[in-house]
Order: C-alpha cells, then sequence, then structure tokens
C-alpha cells in the first residue's frame, strides 16, 4: 500500500521581497550543454567570454540539478512538478506530451497581465492542444519534436543541412527562415524584447544548441580542430572522461555552438541595456541536462542520459539588478521545480496553487532564512512508463543515493545502489553503501513514497486532437507515434493516438523518404487499401471520420513488405470548424 511523500508549498510572496513593478524575465535554456561547457567552469578552451562576465554579475546556484535529458527536464522547469506528474516520462515516440491541463508558468504569467514568448525549443507536443501557443505563450517561433534534423522536422528540409534556414513554426504556422537556427531563435527573441508596449514580459529563449548533430558554420568550429581537445589541454580534476567514443571534431563543433550561444546571449543582453529594461529584468541562463557528447566536464562523473553528477548537475545563474548581490553563491541544492515558483514569487504571483518545487527568493536575494532539509529525486530511462527502482537518484543535503542501472527497458537487470557523501565528494569517487546502510535505507524509502506519489495520476497519454481549427491541416511525424515496433528507422511500424473533434470528411495525405506502391490507412472504424499506378513518395485520399478517440494507423511499402509511413497530415474539410 503507497505511503504518500509529498512535496508542496503554496505560493505567498513573503512580504518585501517583490519589486513595486513587475520584473520582466527572460530565461535562456542551452541543450546538451554540459557543467564543464563555461570558462567560468574551468574550461581553458571553450570561449564564452559573455557568460563569464554574465556569471560575476549574477547569483550562482552551485548546486542546481534537472533531469537526466531534454523533455522532462522542461516540463519540471515550466511547471515546478516532477515531470511523471505533467506524463512526460521519455524524449520521444509518444511519451514526452506534457497533459493540457497541467499548467506552465506562462499560463500564471499571462493571467497576471504579462506578454510571453518562446523561442526555440519546446520539446512537449508538436500538435493541438499541446503547442506553446496553446500553454498561453503569445508569441512563439520553435523547432518541432526534441531537435532539428530529427523525424519532426518539415518535409521539406534536409536534415544534412537543417541548422541552416530551418523551416520552423511560427504561431502554429510553417515558417522558412534564413540564417543559423540559434541566430533565427535571437532574432526573434530580440524583436519581442524590443516590443514596447507598457507590460511586462516572459520570453523563454529556449536554443537547441549544442544538441547533436552538431551542424555549424566552419568559421566557429574550425580554431577548436588546432586546440588539444584530449585530457592534456584540461585541468585534471575529478573523473576521468575519455572514452571510445572521443571525437575531437564533434568537440570542435559542439564549442563552436557553445561560442556561437555566448555571442547571442550578449545581443540578448545588449538588447535589455539598449532599450533600457536592464534594471527590472530577471535574467536566468541555465542548461537542461549534462552534455551529449563525450567532452570534458569539469571532473563531474559521466553525462547526459544518467543521473550521475555529470548528467543532472548544470551551470544556473540568475542575474536581478538591484536585488541580488552580484557573486553571491547559493550552496543549497536546488533543481528545475524550484524555477517556476521563485519566480512567481519574484513577479508577486499571489495563489493557493501547489507545486513541488520550493520559492528560494529570499536566498536570491541574500536574506537569512530557514529552509527545511529536503530530498531531490531524478529517474529516468526508456519506456513508455517508469519503473520503480530503474535509473534513480535520490539528492539529500549532504548524501546522494544513486541506482544508475538502466536506461534500456525489458533487460534482465539488478539494482546496485551507491551512496555519496557529495557535499565532500562532488566527484562521486568513494561509494559508502556498505559503510552506511542506515543512510542508504533512509534515501531508498524517501525515493519509494517519492515514487509512489509522483506516479499516482498514471501515464495514459494525452491525445493528439484533429479537427480543431487552432491546427487545420495538421502534420504528425514519428516523433509521437507510439507502440512495441515504433522508432525512426526505415521499418518501424507505429501508431498516433488522437481525439477526432469534428465529424466529417478529411483529407488524408501519406509521406514517406521511400518510394512505396501500396499503402494502407485505419483510422478508428474508418480504413482504405490501395496501389498506385507507379512508385510514389506521396499519396492523398480522402475518409469520413466520426467524433472520439482513434488510433491511426498508415502503413506504405512494396510487394513484400509494410513500413510505417514519416507523416500523416489532415485536414478537416467539410462544414464549420468548431470554434
Amino acid at each position: 500500500m503507497c505511503r504518500f511523500f509529498l512535496i508542496l508549498v503554496v505560493l505567498l510572496s513573503p512580504g518585501g521581497l517583490v519589486a513595486a513593478s513587475p520584473p520582466n524575465i527572460l530565461l535562456v535554456i542551452s541543450d546538451d550543454q554540459g557543467f564543464g561547457d563555461l570558462g567560468a567552469h574551468g574550461n581553458p578552451i571553450v570561449k564564452t567570454p559573455v557568460l563569464d562576465g554574465f556569471a560575476k554579475e549574477a547569483v550562482w546556484l552551485k548546486n542546481f540539478y534537472v533531469s537526466p535529458v531534454c523533455s522532462p527536464t522542461r516540463a519540471s522547469l515550466l511547471t515546478g512538478l516532477y515531470n511523471y506528474r505533467t506524463g512526460v516520462v521519455d524524449t520521444y515516440l509518444g511519451r514526452s506530451l506534457m497533459r493540457p491541463d497541467v499548467k506552465t508558468l506562462a499560463d500564471y504569467l499571462a493571467s497576471a497581465g504579462y506578454r510571453t514568448g518562446l523561442f526555440g525549443k519546446w520539446h512537449l507536443g508538436d500538435n493541438y492542444p499541446l503547442r506553446p501557443e496553446d500553454r498561453s505563450f503569445h508569441v512563439t517561433l520553435w523547432h518541432q519534436g526534441g531537435g532539428l534534423a530529427q523525424p519532426s522536422d518539415s518535409p521539406s528540409m534536409d536534415s544534412n543541412s537543417a541548422y541552416f534556414s530551418p523551416v520552423l513554426k511560427a504561431n502554429g504556422k510553417d515558417l522558412k527562415t534564413k540564417g543559423y537556427c540559434t541566430d533565427v531563435f535571437t532574432d526573434a527573441a530580440i524583436q519581442f524584447l524590443s516590443k514596447s508596449d507598457g507590460k511586462p514580459f516572459f520570453a523563454y529563449v529556449s536554443f537547441n544548441a549544442p544538441h547533436a548533430p552538431y551542424q555549424v558554420p566552419d568559421e566557429l568550429a574550425a580554431p577548436y580542430r588546432n586546440q588539444d581537445l584530449a585530457e592534456l589541454g584540461f585541468p585534471r580534476i575529478g573523473q576521468p572522461w575519455i572514452t571510445p567514443k572521443f571525437n575531437p571534431d564533434e568537440i570542435a563543433k559542439a564549442y563552436g555552438m557553445i561560442e556561437n550561444i555566448d555571442i547571442n546571449f550578449g545581443r540578448l543582453l545588449k538588447t535589455l541595456n539598449d532599450t533600457h529594461q536592464t534594471q527590472n529584468t530577471i535574467v536566468l541562463f541555465l542548461t537542461d541536462n549534462g552534455p551529449g557528447g563525450v567532452r570534458w566536464n569539469a571532473g563531474l562523473r559521466n553525462r547526459k542520459g544518467t543521473v550521475y553528477e555529470g548528467g543532472i548537475r548544470v551551470p544556473c545563474y540568475i542575474r536581478w539588478p538591484g536585488r541580488c548581490k552580484a557573486g553571491h553563491v547559493i550552496n543549497t541544492a536546488l533543481a528545475h521545480i524550484d524555477i517556476t515558483p521563485t519566480l512567481l514569487d519574484a513577479t508577486g504571483f499571489s495563489s493557493d496553487v501547489k507545486l513541488d518545487g520550493r520559492s528560494f527568493l529570499p536566498q536570491l536575494l541574500d536574506q537569512q532564512v530557514h529552509w527545511p532539509p529536503r530530498t531531490l529525486f531524478f529517474q529516468w530511462h526508456r519506456g513508455d512508463e517508469p519503473e520503480k527502482y530503474r535509473a534513480f537518484a535520490a539528492r539529500g543535503p549532504r548524501y546522494k543515493l544513486v541506482q544508475a542501472a538502466g536506461p534500456a527497458p525489458g533487460e534482465k537487470w539488478k539494482p546496485k545502489y551507491e551512496l555519496f557523501d557529495i557535499q565532500n565528494d562532488p566527484y562521486e569517487s568513494t561509494d559508502l553503501a556498505e559503510k552506511l546502510p542506515k543512510v542508504v535505507q533512509e534515501l531508498k524509502q524517501e525515493y519509494e513514497m517519492w515514487f509512489c506519489d509522483v506516479t499516482q495520476t498514471g501515464f495514459e497519454p494525452p491525445r493528439i486532437v484533429v479537427g480543431n481549427q487552432r491546427e487545420n491541416p495538421m502534420r504528425l511525424s514519428r516523433q509521437d507515434w507510439r507502440g512495441p515496433q515504433a522508432g525512426w528507422n526505415n521499418y518501424s511500424v507505429g501508431h498516433w493516438l488522437i481525439e477526432v473533434e469534428q465529424a466529417g470528411r478529411y483529407r488524408i495525405t501519406l509521406r514517406s523518404v521511400n518510394e512505396f506502391n501500396r499503402w494502407r490507412v485505419a483510422l478508428g472504424q474508418a480504413s482504405k487499401l490501395a496501389v498506385e499506378s507507379r512508385p510514389t513518395r506521396k499519396s492523398v485520399t480522402e475518409l469520413r471520420l466520426a467524433t472520439g478517440p482513434a488510433l491511426l494507423e498508415a502503413l506504405v511499402g512494396d510487394e513484400t513488405t509494410w513500413r510505417g509511413v514519416h507523416y500523416v497530415e489532415l485536414e478537416y474539410l467539410e462544414g464549420d470548424m468548431k470554434k
């Protein structure tokens, strides 16, 4: 029987902590940039002068934690909830869809009169009602799926050059852009920041770099190819990091992408200065998980995808001129779930909303407050639902329990519990599990209660809505299909869980990157099978659909083989669209 372990906070602004005029918020997050990917963190090679200078002006959240991978971090960051409560468990195959009833930071701030914008990566649902424009972001320019050069790209894009002049979503519509992706997102954010309408703003700038496949202008990567990118080029601290996957060219490209992020972060800060908004703008910079590739990570153990420090401890800096002391360091362990309650606190948002995170605003303002001890939890592995004990960490004020087995589901495995005195051993070098079994048992029990609590709502995936005027026509990709054979290779087969909102006639377009001469589509009770007169990569048909939940499956093939399509486009044709 479950015991409930609740970490709830009521958001009430402490007297005297909030400015009379609600502050603007600029939240910048990069993708797969690790703790060691900053000059301020001891990296002698990567060029990040703007971020290094910003670090001196800001408060450093020295022990700041996120999830091991993208979507779970973003779900927690924008809601103040552990990601399992939001329905997000993974990064693809329909497992990164955030339930539409979950409130976001943009929802809260928009209701308080804020102007809101998202520029870059969303990764919490590509279709209505899960998109950023459905979650109170007023202005959006974003890429679909988990990154560019992935199956969620527009069919018109070449994956080999997806980072250059990509087709993006601009408030729900495809837009062909011009320029390098990070520059494009920054251009749009600058336009948003520069608008003067008397309202405070919340700008969520979510760069997809330096995520693989490491596409970057060569003039940015070339200087790093002449550097010593192996161990001798970096401080010899903590854990060794060279592995058989060590690839100097990928590191050079990643550093070029990070340098470009630094340049664009500088452009954002300059815009605040030029528009006289610096003093009343809270600026946050953080990253979403550890490094995605094998490179120096400031001695931390392991990297993205793991619950060791190298996978979940990331840079996080917050600047609020006149309110926060430059160079102040917060040593308390904080996490992604704490950002939303803290920002709401800083804006004076008063509500009885209950979240997992805590506001650390008093600490940010360097005020002496009591901070009750707590344990933070992190878990990730592949699969439709989380499994108890697989690939988790419980981080207390001093000790951290790690059970790192995973992430592959379905395989035989045996839990191995490791315990680290994280205050004195941040590199996780010495396992104390046998020496301190009582601490292991206490943290394990806390984890068990937490897991029971955050999984209470289950993991029935939200359905993509078809036949609503807010997205008609609509395009589905392999990013959000599901099923035991779903994947991204040529012979994957999957299905989409949808909800038909409007009954009637629909045009259905099937697209594949490979030629096919036969196809079949099944959507609820409606289905069709056809043979093409000649090989093609696109076929169009019509079906009459009834309202209600349905499973959509679309296959293409030749005389001997069936495989899943790469895209399905649906367009409602009859009657007035439901408003």
